[in-house]
């Protein structure tokens, strides 16, 4: 009897025990925790997040892009200057100029009878290796190049516009998807939070029932049994206790890798599940304004333009390329250091035509016709998936709508009938049976409504991202010239 009596009191102790380091850590995490509302969570995954950080450089490079492409439609001004030694100089084969002069001179003389005529006097006609380079050779110029007529040019430029346009909205897209995913982990976090506090109100119920069933096995209203049950409820509770708060952990850490804060870092989700009750909008009108400003669909169809850009900057290979040019040239050369110095200037028009390129022309217009054909088809698929996600989401929403309705009554059962219980079996007319069934009903019913809201209000962003719905100021955050 006395062994039974000390193991009593050292099982009160060790749920006193428990109990109170319970309490130190959640009072240690709240104090010691950040608070971070969904706002909060969305701007620090915007200036953290990796993806959108590429996005912004794409953007960046796109810009620079644009430039380069109206770079090649001004002047190019250029410039080159080079210094030549022979330190052998170059000779090529040329008639002996000494024979020729000495033949001419003989020629005049005998022609004009100054002496008598002698063949032999004539020198035979032979070429000889003759340099006409000079030692030292310097050149500097300066010449100026304005294309008049490119397809590719100015086909490049409408082209990198566009692509611009494509970063721009592939940007928005991403801002589109990390928004939802901040959205999705906070109100996860803000569920598993909800339903840890809930899962503690059980526990704090079934102690308080314990505390109750004591005081009454002690005056002998109730027997040894029901004061066991009560004991074993309260202890069925608490490992669900840890492991809810251990879920809750793990969600904010998870949430904490996606917006980017040190997990070493403590942090508490400060919100609430705001349901109200809203008529949804027609499935024709909410179809009508994904396939408007959805913003994968945008980003789709820019590139799309963009591939038929390409091929057209293919076809302009076809196409003359019509440039003026202006030139200034001044040189000079020596053989003792001493230079002859001369300068010249030009201007002109040019032409240049491809005439045949063994069809790599053309072989390059087809693959730029099939990558077209290849987005075309990628765009029809996208709007197929986007109309089906849309009435996918609506009819959730609408179901879920109604279960929220239902589960809303039937909390308010699930407390009455836990009240009813407990007043019973103060009463002595209940047992300990219904008051377990009555804390896991109310549980229950407390769980699944608010699950139902979560999920109608998971589905409610997802939907409002496939209309592109996005909040504008999270879209400007990164300004964009």
């Amino acid at each position: 009897m006395l062994n039974q009596i000390l193991m009593e009191i050292q099982m009160n102790l060790n749920k006193k025990f428990l109990t109170l380091i319970l309490l130190l850590i959640t009072s240690q995490l709240t104090a010691q925790s950040k608070n971070i509302t969904l706002d909060d969570a969305i701007n620090l995954a915007l200036n953290n997040n990796t993806d959108i950080k590429i996005s912004l450089l794409n953007v960046q490079r796109a810009d620079a892009a644009v430039s380069e492409a109206f770079g090649y439609a001004l002047p190019s001004i250029d410039f080159s200057a080079n210094f030549s030694h022979f330190i052998e100089k170059p000779r090529m084969p040329f008639p002996d100029f000494a024979a020729l002069l000495k033949n001419s001179t003989y020629a005049i003389l005998f022609d004009e009878n100054v002496i008598p005529r002698d063949n032999s006097k004539f020198l035979p006609l032979e070429t000889k290796l003759q340099s006409f380079a000079q030692t030292n050779n310097y050149q500097a110029q300066l010449q100026l190049t304005q294309t008049l007529f490119s397809s590719a040019v100015f086909r490049g430029i409408g082209a990198s516009q566009i692509y611009y346009e494509l970063a721009k909205a592939e940007l928005n897209n991403q801002i589109s998807k990390t928004v939802l995913s901040v959205q999705s982990a906070f109100y996860g976090g803000l569920l598993l939070k909800k339903v840890s506090e809930i899962t503690e109100s059980s526990f704090l119920n079934a102690q308080d029932n314990l505390k109750n069933v004591k005081s009454l096995y002690e005056q002998g209203f109730v027997s040894e049994f029901d004061l066991l049950q009560a004991e074993v409820a309260v202890e069925n509770i608490r490992p669900v206790v840890l492991q809810m708060q251990n879920n809750l952990k793990s969600a904010l850490d998870g949430l904490k890798l996606l917006i980017g804060i040190p997990q070493a870092e403590e942090i508490s989700l400060s919100g609430e599940f705001n349901y109200t009750d809203e008529e949804l909008p027609s499935e024709t009108d909410l179809i009508s304004e994904a396939l408007q400003n959805n913003f994968g669909l945008k980003s789709l169809d820019l590139k799309k333009q963009v591939d038929e850009e390409f091929i057209q900057l293919d076809v302009s290979e076809y196409w003359p390329n019509i440039f003026a040019f202006g030139n200034y040239t001044y040189a000079g050369s020596s053989d003792k250091w001493k230079f002859q110095n001369y300068s010249q200037m030009a201007v002109g028009v040019g032409l240049s035509i491809n005439l045949w390129k063994g069809n790599r022309t053309k072989n390059r217009v087809e693959q730029s016709t099939v990558v077209f054909k290849q987005t075309e088809e990628m765009l029809n698929q996208y709007k197929n998936f986007l109309i089906t996600q849309v009435k996918s989401k609506l009819n959730e929403l609408r179901r879920i709508k109604l279960l929220i309705d239902a589960q809303s009554k039937n909390v308010s059962v699930a407390e009455r009938a836990y009240e009813i219980a407990r007043i019973r079996y103060k009463e002595g007319t209940g047992n300990q049976l219904e008051i377990q069934n009555a804390d896991i009903a109310l549980k229950q019913a407390r769980t699944n409504y608010i699950q139902s809201v979560h999920t109608y209000m998971t589905n409610k962003f997802e939907l409002e991202q496939l209309l592109g719905k996005t909040n504008p100021n999270y879209l400007t955050k990164h300004k964009i010239d």
